[in-house]
């Protein structure tokens, strides 16, 4: 699997091209914002997008979702229903943190614990790990050994918790029971920020220490 990290907005949150060598199928995870430069990205590159896979509903991950999806025409996957209510309340959301506003949708499929995806040969797990949403998602390739993970871990830190459905103890439940489990060696593409270990978060953050 090949994936390339793509800031965008002022957020810097990380929508992340990830593509099957193979068949040059791609997804794009959490378009959160400037469609036209993501666009670009995937044309350049010979792509063939197939699918939108979005972890959460804030607006920051899901801002370019109708634009991408509208240029490419391709369906929406994700995240867990739990997260409904913020998608449905995109514009509320936008006015609340003064940004552009985005169009709200309705995803083709939410996605649920248990679930797999496939983009090209590339297969993809999803752990429903709320705390930081009540629907957040995180995808798992375990041939590759990389997470998606979202804003449920960060190097250093974990998701924040103080926005209308987060929960502490449920985020720490969801880091514990369901991604920690997996091995040191495998990566995690945060939200934002750059990208860690398990293994390395293990032992040295401080969120997960007791």
């Amino acid at each position: 699997m090949k994936y390339h990290i793509m800031p965008v907005t002022v957020a810097m949150q990380n929508c992340t091209l990830i593509w099957c060598e193979e068949t040059l199928e791609a997804a794009i995870v959490d378009p959160g914002g400037e469609a036209e430069k993501l666009i670009a990205e995937i044309e350049q590159r010979g792509l063939k997008l197939t699918q939108i896979l979005l972890t959460h509903g804030h607006f920051d991950h899901v801002g370019a979702t109708v634009a991408v999806a509208t240029h490419f025409n391709v369906p929406v996957h994700g995240p867990h229903q739990g997260d409904a209510f913020w998608i449905e309340a995109l514009e509320v959301q936008c006015q609340m943190f003064g940004v552009e506003e985005c169009p709200s949708f309705t995803p083709e499929r939410w996605l649920n614990e248990g679930d797999t995806l496939k983009i090209g040969k590339i297969q993809l797990s999803v752990l429903h790990c709320p705390g930081h949403t009540p629907g957040h998602i995180v995808l798992v390739n375990h041939a590759d050994k990389l997470i998606s993970a979202g804003d449920v871990l960060f190097k250093g830190s974990i998701g924040r918790t103080d926005l209308p459905g987060g929960n502490y103890e449920e985020l720490i439940q969801s880091i514990k029971e369901k991604i920690l489990p997996l091995e040191d060696d495998y990566q995690f593409i945060p939200g934002h920020g750059p990208m860690s270990t398990l293994g390395y978060e293990r032992k040295t953050n401080p969120f997960l220490q007791n």
